[in-house]
């Protein structure tokens, strides 16, 4: 009798054992991080943004609801059609259950609709277009890091208040600068300012910005919006110092990025305004994480680097939480669940998947206010989550009308 009540108990064990592993599809986690790995973007993402992952992944222990959690990377070369390839090949063959990062607006645009087709998760921080969370968001897509909004209220907004009331745009000639100078021309508008122009270059990879610049200069605006990212940003902030132009019009750097400045130096950079999402010397708890990126990476985070692994934490919480890596169960939970790290205090998951945080007017320090290495920023305001982004889009075809 006693056997057969020890194999019965044995029975019932087996089960929830099984029950248990079912949780968890392929008895594996795995988080895919796409993004440009070798190109103008690689710098403020890319091996960065892997590593970033990685780490998250460390300090969860290695596990989620006791099964592994695994990190691969790939590079989409800033193109949609690679990045849509790689996803699908991701989901149908290596059994990916998140992309994270994604880097372009592009390659974003490209990667959702896969994922949503797969009920897969993805975990933005690189891109910006307000479209991610207004007319194609989906269920299954989050908004981390930032979006051209934010960036357009904080630093588009401030600077009129301040007295740049007349604007002219030199914008990179795809989705993601369109959308960034739409968004800070409108908020342009809003503050009593002018737009007197634009002008759009091939992007990435311009090197010759002498002939926008000049088109800016003639233009008479007190500010020239940089509208573009990466080396571009670069390559058009150190031509206009080149130029002398920045001696009689101030550029505003609308996505600029820690790395950005420390390419530039304090010297060229210096003074300038933008928003960021992320200060790698903001507080103890920034500091502390930053310094063990540094130790990896030899360089401090981007707000994309210190997103990704925001997000990815966010994520393997809501599976430990849901119990199922069921990507339905997850998101539900993600959206329910404030996100509490070194990254943001408090944040929010709207239901058009949009991360809402404070934001961070920052000024570029001058090279005598710097006291050590990477010293680049002075917070000059502090932009709460409920001002920083905006509302919920009724765009998006998830929120209820």
């Amino acid at each position: 009798m006693m056997n057969r009540i020890a194999f019965a108990a044995a029975l019932l064990i087996a089960a929830g054992t099984a029950a248990a592993d079912s949780k968890v599809s392929d008895d594996v986690v795995k988080i895919g991080v796409l993004t440009d790995m070798t190109g103008y973007y690689s710098d403020l993402s890319g091996p960065g943004s892997l590593e970033a992952a990685k780490m998250a992944a460390e300090d969860f222990g290695g596990k989620v609801l006791g099964k592994p959690i695994v990190i691969i990377g790939a590079d989409h070369q800033l193109k949609a059609d690679v990045a849509s390839t790689v996803a699908r090949k991701w989901f149908d063959e290596e059994k990916v259950d998140a992309i994270a990062d994604l880097v372009s607006s592009s390659t974003a645009l490209a990667v959702m609709p896969v994922a949503a087709e797969k009920k897969r998760i993805t975990l933005l921080s690189g891109p910006g277009t307000t479209a991610i969370t207004g007319d194609k968001c989906t269920p299954y897509n989050f908004h981390w890091t930032y979006n051209n909004w934010a960036l357009a209220n904080g630093t588009g907004r401030e600077v009129v208040k301040q007295g740049g009331n007349t604007w002219y745009f030199i914008t990179a000639d795809y989705v993601f600068g369109k959308s960034l100078e739409e968004d800070t021309a409108a908020m342009v508008k809003a503050g009593g300012g002018k737009v007197l122009g634009f002008s759009r270059h091939p992007s990435p990879g311009t090197t010759d910005f002498s002939s926008y610049l000049l088109q800016a200069q003639a233009s008479g605006a007190k500010i020239i919006g940089l509208a573009n990212a990466g080396a571009d940003t670069i390559n058009a902030i150190k031509q206009a110092n080149e130029f002398g132009i920045t001696k009689k019009q101030n550029l505003a750097g609308l996505l600029v990025f820690i790395s950005d400045i420390n390419s530039l130096g304090l010297e060229t950079a210096k003074g300038m305004y933008l928003t960021t999402a992320f200060y790698w010397d903001r507080d103890d708890a920034s500091r502390a994480w930053s310094k063990r990126f540094f130790a990896k990476m030899k360089k401090e985070p981007t707000m994309v680097q210190a997103g990704v692994y925001s997000a990815v934490t966010h994520y393997l919480k809501a599976i430990q939480a849901a119990g199922t890596d069921n990507s339905d169960a997850v998101a539900a939970k993600m959206r329910e669940m404030p996100v509490n790290d070194f990254f943001a205090t408090n944040g929010r998951i709207g239901p058009d998947g949009l991360h809402r945080h404070d934001m961070y007017l920052v000024q570029v320090k001058t090279p005598a206010e710097s006291k050590y290495p990477w010293d680049y920023y002075k917070i000059a305001k502090v932009i709460p989550a409920a001002e920083a982004f905006p509302p919920v889009s009724d765009k998006c075809p998830l929120v209820k009308k």
